[in-house]
């Protein structure tokens, strides 16, 4: 079937529209986040494997990865899928109105506006640049019934958007209002430090841990425990995911799909490339399996190392936003870096940071995994779905001095 390309920046009410019709099966497949974008650059540089126009009959929406732990990928959903995602999401913390403030092009963000179709309520968007004063003004404006009964409300958010909500609701009693006002927050797209966790129920936020990828349909295991009809097993360390939300695979690379996409006892799973543990039907992820070093014959998880840092609470220094990276050392072969933005970490503190850091990963991992040193940059560059962009932290000259 045609796809039909939505680029990046489209308005989200006119995404909207377009999805509306091709739930209904009105109208074609949708790409986001410039999967036919890349393939005309593919095609512009004379490659063979330049990535089709069509997708495979039933494809409601054709969603391009940020790319946050490779090369992108051009994720095929179906209609059924994405349909039994939102199905699934509304059984576990049910149905409602959403707000949107995540951009539609990604599968978070295409999600909330399935389940606000599906649920009959058009979802609310937050146009523009998030800001807490911003998602105060659109939730007030949420706030309906039906027939004298409350309708409920929903949102989901990436960390660093609650970081910035819980931050203003200590001081502003109208911020602190609107996130507890929300039946439900999910966050996703990357881990929830312990400590803002912590912070957001204190401010009264109802907030449900997500887990799950582009190739999942977007979130599909709540607070540790998959959504009804998600399969989860643990493979050799790595976590594995089935059920009717699972992705068709990637446009155009079938090598790809197989390597991702297996077959086992009649089931098909996908190899998330996380690993984790799942014991009494509660899944726990500790990071990806390829995001590892080798530092002095000792093989570290540089997930569990942030998630460490993390927690760290030092007057003078928030590092619950810090992204912790690799680097090459002359003694141990590989060490870690943690960076934080400037707003972070005051001058006088990044020393006493850095040491309770060390301190904690040391007693959390062990000593071979405490990280060399802390970075302050001007701000931590993100991709377009908020999560933080390694691949430029890696590049960034003030990580790479090893002075």
């Amino acid at each position: 079937m045609p796809v039909e390309l939505i680029p990046g920046g489209t308005e989200p009410r006119d995404v909207l529209r377009t999805l509306r019709a091709t739930l209904d099966g009105a109208g074609p497949a949708i790409s986001l986040g410039g999967a036919i974008e890349r393939s005309d650059a593919i095609e512009r540089g004379g490659a063979a494997d330049a990535m089709p126009r069509t997708a495979p009959a039933g494809t409601a929406a054709v969603v391009t990865t940020s790319g946050s732990t490779g090369v992108p990928k051009s994720v095929v959903l179906s209609r059924s899928a994405l349909i039994a995602s939102a199905t699934a999401t509304a059984e576990r913390i049910g149905a409602g109105r959403w707000l949107l403030t995540l951009p539609p092009t990604y599968v978070a963000g295409l999600q909330v506006l399935v389940r606000g179709l599906l649920a009959g309520h058009e979802p609310a968007v937050l146009a523009g640049s998030f800001s807490p004063a911003a998602f105060t003004a659109v939730t007030a404006s949420m706030r309906s019934s039906i027939g004298g009964v409350r309708v409920p409300t929903f949102t989901s958010l990436v960390p660093a958007q609650l970081a910035d909500l819980v931050a203003a609701a200590a001081e502003d009693v109208g911020v602190r209002a609107a996130l507890r006002s929300y039946d439900a927050i999910l966050v996703g797209g990357q881990a929830l430090p312990g400590a803002l966790a912590a912070r957001a129920a204190d401010a009264g936020a109802r907030v449900v841990r997500t887990y799950g990828s582009t190739e999942t349909s977007g979130g599909c295991v709540y607070d540790g425990s998959p959504l009804p009809g998600v399969g989860v097993r643990v493979v050799a360390g790595e976590v594995q995911l089935s059920g009717p939300i699972l992705a068709d695979g990637y446009l155009g690379e079938p090598a790809r799909t197989a390597a991702a996409f297996v077959v086992a006892d009649g089931r098909r799973w996908y190899r998330t490339g996380d690993a984790g543990t799942f014991d009494e039907g509660m899944l726990r992820i500790t990071g990806r399996r390829d995001n590892v070093i080798v530092s002095g014959g000792i093989n570290v998880s540089l997930d569990r190392v942030e998630a460490a840092v993390r927690d760290v609470d030092v007057p003078g220094a928030a590092l619950h936003g810090a992204v912790v990276v690799p680097v090459a050392d002359d003694r141990w072969g590989e060490a870690s870096v943690i960076v934080v933005d400037r707003a972070a970490v005051a001058p006088d503190r990044a020393g006493a940071a850095l040491a309770a850091a060390r301190a904690l990963v040391a007693e959390r991992i062990g000593k071979p995994a405490r990280p060399a040193r802390l970075v302050v940059v001007d701000v931590i560059p993100t991709l377009a779905s908020g999560k933080p962009d390694r691949s430029a932290l890696r590049r960034h000259p003030a990580v790479r001095d090893e002075g």
